[in-house]
């Protein structure tokens, strides 16, 4: 037994996704966090739980997405030779501790396992129906010296057998999550073990063949898993240290052609860690209140339709996935970063031709309160990496107009400087201003200084991201203004602003 744990205490993260996550799963079942701690012991109990379970439903039927209907568990063949799917099941799952070949596992470096996985295979070869996404047994294209399939060790053969397990179902397919913080690949692995372990439950208690899915969309579902492993990472007073992440949306089925661009078998959703670390401070008690309801109004809207699936207790049940706009729209950044602080931050509405997007719907008017300075300027510095200075000088511009238009009443400075178009109309809005407060015996509202900080290249020279650099005065503007009390006596003020005005793209 000493051996058995000596031997695989070497077992560790390789930076493959596929195998990454597969480990997780094995360690996570085992019940450690460590995966250098998982023994031969382990291994044979994820073994014989694969060994019951990928047999019968539900996930005799599902895992096809994940390798073939060639595999052991699935084959029609061995419906009348369970002894034979038996030994397949023992060749591919428990070739760890057996003897081992020459070559190197592509995985782990570890030699690979001599134990062929089927009669008419080469030792220690796998193929597509051992792992996704390779080509089929026989096929020699992009495989070193003609030899087909990869050369794996028994301890890669049976997480890349667990690897379906730390996944998602989503939309049909799997739904991987890897990251370079390896607590991160451990988390989500955990997750959606859970949630799969609870799918297979359900399905067997009602006899059903069909594993349940996620109900979302497979980017709204890495987000909001992110958010919620995060929120349990602080609740929990663990490490926060931002990691990038990239999510593989992928099926095995021969039935995806590779070279259909509007449903490849693999699509890869990458969240850098710029995006990682804005959405870990968002976790954080400080910023969850607000931050969470703007994503309460960014749900795709369920609206009434003809025919309706009944679920088991006779009600209704929403067929589409459920999707957040806003969650969808952060893989756009930070390219879309005008846009995107334009329509959630700003709120201001988008022209769509469907009627579930609820962002059409968006208006100041009716969402003051969710104006936030503070998720903005979070925005602003982990996002688009804005100058420190420079954020200030909005800030602060903001205010200083904010407390004019309060104290003087001025509604036509505000509607003026609100529907700004033109960088001319824009500035001389200002400069009129300023000339009224200072006649008035007060001192200017904006000098030239932080004027051109934060509009301008040099005398009289706008800067690109100008109409930007408004959108983000006016979030603080109305910030103060709401806080004020003034907005809400001057909602007529306030008239809607169109995404027909949205900036052209421009960077700080």
């Amino acid at each position: 037994m000493t051996l058995r744990k000596e031997v695989n205490k070497i077992l560790s993260y390789t930076g493959h996704p596929f195998f990454d996550v597969g480990l997780a799963t094995v360690t996570f079942f085992a019940g450690k966090y460590d995966p250098g701690a998982v023994t031969e012991d382990d291994l044979d109990l994820m073994a014989s739980f694969i060994e019951r379970e990928y047999v019968r439903e539900p996930l005799k039927s599902f895992l096809g997405v994940a390798f073939t209907t060639n595999a052991w568990f699935n084959q029609p063949a061995f419906t009348k030779q369970p002894e034979k799917r038996r030994e397949y099941a023992q060749r591919i799952l428990r070739g760890y501790g057996k003897d081992q070949t020459a070559e190197r596992c592509v995985f782990t470096g570890k030699p690979a396992t001599a134990v062929a996985f089927s009669d008419k295979l080469p030792p220690g070869r796998a193929y597509r129906q051992h792992i996704p996404l390779l080509t089929g047994e026989g096929v020699i294209n992009f495989h070193p010296a003609g030899a087909a399939g990869l050369p794996v060790s028994g301890e890669a053969a049976l997480c890349l057998q667990a690897f379906p397990l730390g996944c998602a179902k989503c939309g049909g397919r799997l739904l991987a999550v890897h990251s370079d913080n390896q607590d991160i690949t451990y988390d989500f692995a955990a997750e959606f073990f859970e949630e799969n372990r609870m799918a297979m439950s359900l399905a067997q208690q009602a006899a059903s063949s069909k594993m349940p899915g996620a109900k979302m969309t497979a980017k709204t579902l890495l987000v909001q898993t992110l958010l919620k492993i995060e929120q349990r990472r602080q609740d929990e007073a663990k490490d926060r240290c931002p990691s990038s992440v990239t999510a593989y949306h992928l099926t095995n089925s021969g039935q995806s052609n590779p070279l259909d661009d509007r449903n490849p078998p693999l699509e890869i959703y990458h969240l850098p860690i710029e995006l990682t670390g804005f959405l870990v401070k968002l976790a954080s008690p400080n910023y969850r209140t607000e931050w969470n309801a703007i994503v309460d109004r960014a749900w795709r809207l369920v609206l009434p339709v003809k025919k309706k699936k009944r679920a088991a207790g006779g009600e209704a049940e929403e067929t589409r996935p459920k999707r957040n706009f806003l969650f969808e729209d952060l893989f756009q950044l930070p390219d879309n970063a005008g846009k995107f602080i334009r329509r959630y931050l700003l709120r201001v509405p988008v022209h769509v031709k469907t009627q579930d997007d609820p962002r059409s719907f968006y208006s100041l008017k009716d969402e003051a309160s969710l104006v936030s300075w503070k998720i903005t300027e979070l925005f602003l510095r982990e996002v688009m990496k804005v100058d420190q200075e420079r954020i200030k000088q909005i800030k602060d511009l903001g205010d200083r107009l904010a407390a004019y238009i309060a104290g003087e009443n001025d509604r036509q400075f505000f509607t003026a400087f609100y529907n700004a178009k033109k960088y001319l109309y824009l500035r001389n809005t200002l400069i009129r201003a300023n000339l009224a407060n200072v006649k008035r015996g007060n001192p200017p509202l904006i000098t030239l200084e932080p004027f051109i900080e934060v509009f301008e290249e040099g005398f009289e020279v706008e800067r690109p991201d100008w109409r930007l650099a408004t959108d983000l005065v006016l979030i603080r503007m109305i910030e103060q203004l709401y806080n004020l009390g003034w907005l809400g006596k001057n909602m007529d003020a306030l008239p809607e602003l169109k995404d027909a005005d949205e900036p052209e793209k421009g960077d700080f």
